[in-house]
């Protein structure tokens, strides 16, 4: 029982590694080893409480940063995400009734769905998805423009799923002949993978430019406390009209403010507005800013995009707000939670909305949207976004709630993640960081850093360049998620077969 808890524990602790801000991505290639080979032979409630005490150490070690807003919040929400691991723990003991060459691919596609229940049910929490710990890893993460995310989080567990069959092919005679077919299974399935990734990343190189884009992000690093301060209000907009002033040196085609970054709702004080278009106009450069606004007694959390040739300001109201942190779901219900979080009292938006910028140095004119804050986390959200014309994306945020930790590395992870799906440039403007550009194939051009290589909790700017490429919308954005219904396909069958063998 000891050893079995140990390799429970162990495989939490590598999940844990291979995230940000450990990154040591390699691990999650062979984190469920561990607990996969410990429910082996156990009862269901073992395999259950086993399973579920890898989700716990894993959120636990993942989303601490919680306890900077809630802890009591934080201890619900990692008991929740852990019953997935218990499920998950449930379904793969019975595989053992599967044939093990099929069992390889049942294993990821039975994960698979669970990653997409999570990132759905209840408004969904997408994440620290398996996918995402590899967000540094170039070649890998380009079958995202096919698959999704998912589909990265489908050939992790895969090879996890092989390793312990080449476990089980050392241990035992008896299915020799079924491990090695797994095994030969995931080597040709992996370096499929390995394949597409880089020649997606030489076939990217070639593609031809249809526009160059110099942006300029600005991360105010305003300390939380301050945020709503009338006392700050002065000097917060002071600070960003001084960045952005410094950063206007570099010729910037458009410049963007983080989320929420008016210190005020601009209906109620709006000389901060005018004061950040006094900034566009003297400048003559468009500027994406993030505000709180008010409309017929209902707040909206959104972003403006300022110009000196429109009297009419183009504005978008985020889409997907953040229950329990911008509104309550079923507030009847659940009432007793605004004694446990700091919630606010939001609406959502109803357009997908498309900012567009007038042609610079002889190009057409360039269109993008904004995603606020967590709305990055949402693939459906970005195609959507795409689907309408953008030809980049943008993620204004603040993630200055949850101190120095590694919550601002896994948020940049998940965007990340929207550039290569969609094959677009995205640009992050955090209040306190991470804010940098991302290319088409997912690299990390270039972040805000201050002279120590610091990221977070430092105020900067940073002006760089973004290439549009040409050529169509991807498969992804065209179909979306069909990789999981093949996974349910998958994992539906194995399920019957198992039902049929228990019978």
């Amino acid at each position: 029982m000891k050893k079995d808890i140990f390799l429970s524990i162990l495989s939490g602790l590598l999940l844990i590694l291979s995230f940000p801000n450990f990154n040591l991505w390699m691990f999650a290639w062979f984190a469920f080893v561990p607990l996969l080979l410990a429910l082996e032979g156990c009862s269901k409630r073992r395999v259950f409480l086993l399973s579920y005490l890898t989700g716990a150490v894993f959120w636990l070690g993942t989303i601490y940063w919680l306890v900077h807003v809630t802890l009591a919040g934080m201890i619900l929400l990692v008991l929740y995400l852990a019953l997935y691991f218990g499920i998950f723990g449930l379904i793969a003991s019975q595989s053992r009734k599967l044939n093990t060459a099929y069992c390889v691919f049942f294993l990821p596609a039975v994960w698979v769905l669970l990653e997409y229940l999570r990132s759905h049910l209840l408004t969904g929490f997408g994440w620290a998805l398996l996918g995402h710990s590899q967000y540094l890893n170039l070649p890998v993460i380009q079958v995202a423009d096919i698959t999704g995310a998912y589909g990265i989080s489908f050939i992790l567990l895969m090879a996890n799923a092989g390793i312990k069959e080449v476990i089980v092919l050392l241990r035992q005679s008896g299915k020799r002949r079924e491990s090695a077919a797994a095994i030969l299974l995931c080597l040709a399935m992996l370096g499929a993978f390995f394949f597409y990734g880089y020649y997606r990343l030489n076939i990217i190189k070639q593609r031809s430019v249809y526009a160059s884009l110099r942006v300029s992000v600005i991360q105010g690093n305003i300390a939380q406390h301050l945020k709503w301060r009338p006392i700050a209000q002065n000097y917060i907009i002071r600070k960003y009209l001084d960045l952005s002033s410094q950063a206007g040196g570099g010729n910037p085609d458009v410049m963007i403010w983080p989320e929420a970054s008016l210190p005020a709702v601009v209906e109620e004080e709006p000389a901060y507005f005018e004061a950040a278009r006094a900034l566009a106009e003297d400048m003559r450069i468009p500027l994406l800013v993030g505000a709180v606004t008010l409309r017929d007694g209902i707040y909206y959390n959104s972003a403006f995009l300022i110009t000196s040739y429109q009297q009419e300001f183009s504005r978008y109201d985020k889409l997907h707000l953040v229950p329990f942190g911008e509104y309550v779901p079923l507030k009847s219900f659940f009432s007793f939670l605004e004694t446990v979080v700091p919630i606010g009292d939001f609406r959502p938006g109803r357009e997908y909305t498309v900012f567009t910028l007038p042609g610079v140095r002889g190009q057409g004119p360039v269109r993008f949207s904004v995603l606020i804050c967590f709305e990055d986390l949402f693939p459906q959200l970005s195609r959507r976004f795409i689907g309408k014309g953008a030809d980049f994306l943008v993620n204004i945020t603040n993630d200055g709630w949850f101190g120095e930790s590694a919550a601002p590395y896994q948020h940049l992870s998940a965007s990340v993640l929207r550039a290569v799906e969609n094959r677009v440039p995205l640009v992050r403007a955090a209040n306190t960081g991470v804010s940098g550009f991302i290319s088409a194939e997912g690299r990390i051009i270039s972040l805000v850093a201050d002279n120590r290589g610091e990221n977070i909790f430092i105020e900067g700017y940073l002006n760089d360049t973004i290439d549009i490429l040409r050529g169509g919308p991807t498969f992804y954005t065209r179909f979306g998620d069909l990789a999981v219904l093949g996974c349910f396909l998958l994992a539906f069958y194995g399920m019957a077969r198992i039902l049929r063998e228990s019978r």
